[in-house]
Order: structure tokens, then sequence, then C-alpha cells
């Protein structure tokens, strides 16, 4: 990257750098750019000059897709738009130096005459499936293995089809990497609510299988852009990135996402990122995997003042840790943990719902309205259970994290809100087996703790 034409007047953005050998980039998307003098590229020009801001630069740049607006029947007009994103929009960054790998995007590879010219104009590596080449394909940078999937080919029949046996066997072939990243544009695990299956999210039988792979070849995250959002969540240990805003000047939705790019740190301790505004104000960050989980402070059945103050911290987690049999044949609300202000509802209430005994989760940010739902396994009735909850808010609305015992991986419970528990703040009273009414949890030998630990980006 060329930093010698930087504005003298923009300050450098200090970026996060390995702890010892790894690796240091950057993850940006949907642009839909390549129209001079058209709204996005004036928004992507501002999330570029943040990228530009970086010191030290970026060793490499991930572009999940939709670079260009595309979506036309006219290849001259394709080829137009990308050599304007390519010549004019991204003429900043030198490409020998800085190489940019980019996967396929709706707005980009939407037919056969778009996926050739896709292949044409970036020149990614040629080792895809046959007919893919040049949309799916793998770089291995030492220990690194960075895998691109199409989940749009044509061929196998569209937005949301995506080829899991080649994806299979690029990972079965390359499993001495210590470190894998797999990327596509659409997301697997729904973001911020806005779920489709074969149009926002890739369909479900493909997805499914994609997942256990990612899960049983100890991949680190699936990249992924499409919701105009940043969102992360993990799913049995992988994690699920989004990042898409990179320009497109919507977002999904209004009022809570922003403009941004994710620069991030891969070493041997894990990964850690910081999402920059097109301010180049750090908006949210991670260090990845969190820290050991530890719940050893007991919880006394009932109410009692919480020992825990205001907001939670950001680079903070919450460790709950439960213990007990669920009623037999009780479908209304089980209360494991819910805290409140006097004569307020809870702000946030963990516990058993349904016939099929569902932890679920209900968090109240504002009064007056409703409140947002996640939800985790059915443990069933009068099963013995010894379940671990996780809250973080850096982890935004995938921060509420489920495991059922010490040796399971970590997984984000479900919900459709863009939001988490980042903005609330803690009432003072905490309530462990009982709910606001008083009445306590059903089931038998309830048992709770908590911990507090912090981390470090």
């Amino acid at each position: 990257m060329n930093n010698a034409d930087k504005h003298a007047d923009a300050a450098a953005i200090p970026a996060l750098s390995p702890r010892g050998a790894g690796w240091q980039f950057v993850v940006f998307g949907d642009a839909c750019s390549g129209v001079p003098g058209a709204l996005h590229e004036t928004t992507f020009a501002r999330v570029c000059e943040v990228v530009r801001r970086l010191e030290p630069p970026p060793e490499f740049v991930i572009f999940p897709g939709d670079e260009i607006v595309g979506l036309t029947p006219d290849e001259a007009d394709l080829r137009a738009q990308w050599r304007h994103w390519l010549e004019t929009e991204m003429a900043w960054l030198d490409r020998t130096a800085t190489p940019i790998w980019h996967a396929t995007g709706n707005h980009t590879a939407y037919d056969r005459m778009s996926e050739r010219v896709f292949g044409e104009v970036l020149g990614m590596p040629r080792n895809g499936p046959p007919g893919q080449e040049g949309l799916s394909y793998y770089v291995r940078q030492g220990d690194l293995l960075l895998v691109f999937v199409h989940t749009l080919a044509t061929d196998l029949g569209g937005e949301g089809y995506v080829d899991v046996a080649w994806l299979e066997s690029i990972l079965t072939e390359h499993r001495d990497a210590a470190r894998k990243i797999v990327v596509g544009h659409h997301p697997v695990h729904s973001v911020n609510g806005f779920s489709g299956a074969y149009q926002r999210d890739i369909g479900p039988e493909h997805g499914r299988a994609m997942w256990d792979l990612l899960v049983r070849e100890g991949v680190l995250a699936y990249v992924c852009s499409h919701i105009l959002a940043f969102d992360v969540q993990v799913h049995r240990g992988v994690l699920q990135l989004c990042t898409a805003g990179a320009g497109t000047a919507h977002r999904m939705p209004e009022g809570v996402e922003y403009l941004h790019c994710v620069q991030a740190a891969l070493d041997d301790a894990g990964l850690r990122y910081q999402v920059l505004d097109e301010s180049g104000r750090r908006r949210e960050q991670l260090a990845w995997p969190l820290p050991e989980f530890a719940a050893p402070h007991p919880l006394s059945l009932g109410p009692q003042e919480a020992p825990l103050k205001a907001r939670l911290a950001e680079r903070g987690v919450l460790d709950l840790s439960f213990a007990g049999a669920a009623a037999a044949s009780v479908a209304r609300p089980q209360t494991l943990f819910c805290a409140n202000a006097p004569g307020k509802l809870p702000a946030i209430w963990i516990g058993l719902r349904g016939p099929e005994q569902r932890l679920t989760a209900i968090i109240a940010r504002t009064p007056g309205r409703s409140p947002h739902f996640w939800h985790g396994p059915a443990l069933g009735d009068e099963a013995p259970f010894a379940l671990d909850l996780r809250i973080c808010p850096a982890m935004g609305a995938g921060g509420l994290l489920w495991r059922i015992d010490r040796a399971s991986p970590w997984s984000s419970m479900i919900g459709a809100s863009p939001t988490g528990v980042e903005e609330i703040d803690w009432p003072p009273i905490w309530r462990v087996g009982a709910g606001l009414d008083g009445e306590t949890f059903p089931g038998a030998g309830l048992m709770a703790h908590w911990g507090w630990r912090e981390f470090a980006i």
C-alpha cells in the first residue's frame, strides 16, 4: 500500500498487530460502486480513506463481495464499472504489495456472463472446481489457509447454493494449516433478523452441511457480507463474521448499523479485530477466543443486590453457570436469572419456556417497547442440566453464548435483534430461581454461580 499520498491532515490509525508471528489484514465488503459520480462512489471513498490511514498498513485485504453495483445484462457496462472501481476508486492500493482477494457477490456474479467477467477482470487463483475457476479458490500463506466459496454458483442453482464437496476437499488437503478462514458472500446464520433461504442466507441444506464441515475441520471463522451490517456470532465454536459496510448507503437496520471496515490481527493466541467507522473511530472490538470460563461466586436463590453495577464493560464477559433439573410438563416460564430495578420489569430475563423447556433470554432495552428474544437449546422434561452462559457485550447481538457442558464449544443464542446487552445499564436487583412475581423455579436442585472476566485487545 502506498502511504506517501495520504492526506497530511489525516491522523494515522494504529493497527492491531500480531503478537509474534502472524498476519495483519483488513476485511471490508459491499460497496456497490463502480459508477462515476454516483452516491456510492462517495461513501466508498470515505471508508477507503480509513483503510489508507492504518499504520502499519495491512498485509492483505479480503473483500467478500459486491464491489460494484453490477446487476446489468450489458457486458460492456459491467466491464466499465469494474474498470472504474479498479483503476480509479481503488487506484490508491498497490495490489502488488498488498494483495486483495475477492469473493463473488449477488451484484457481481449473478449469471454466466457476470461470472465469466468476474474471473477475467479480477484474476483470482484458478484452483477451484471445474466451472468455478477464479470464482471459488484458495490461498495458502504459510500456516494460514484462506478458502473463498462461490455462494451463488449458476451451475449449482444460483443464489444460496455452494459446492460443499469442493470445500471439504480443500480443507481435508490442508489439514496441516494452523489457521483456516473460509470466505463467502452470503451468511449461513441469519444476521439482525434479516433471514431468507437462498436470498439472504445460504440455503439450509447447504448451510448445515457447510457448518458441520467447518466445525469438523477446525475452521476459525466464516467471513461473509451481504447483510448491510457488522455482526459477529459463534456456532459450535466457529465464528461467523459479517461485514458489509464498505459504502452501500443503506443499513440493515438504519439507525443501528454504520459504514465501516474491519482491521484484524491473527496469531497463535487467536484473532483480534477492531471495527472502524467512516471517521476512523473504533466502534467495536473483540479478542477471540474469550478468556477461560470462570464462575466461582455462588448466587443465592431469590432477590439479592447485584454484584456488578451499571453498564457491563466493553472488554469483559459475565459468566453464569446453572445446574438443576427442569420441572416435568411445565410450559410456563421457569426463571433461572433476571435483573430489574425497583418498580420496573426485568431488563434481562433468562430461563426455560415452553413444553420443550427451551433456553430463552429476553432483553428489554427501552421502557414501553417490546423486548427482544433469543433462543437456545431445548433441555427437556425432568432432565438434569448443567448449563454455562456467557454474556459478552462486545459481541453485540451474538454475545449471548451457551454451552451444555465444559467440553462443548460455545454457540450464540439465536435472535432477531441487531443489538445485545451492550447498551443496558444493569439493574441493582438480581433474582435467581424466581421471577418478579415471586414464583420460584418449579424444577429441582437449582444452583447458580457467577464470575466476571476482562480481556485485552
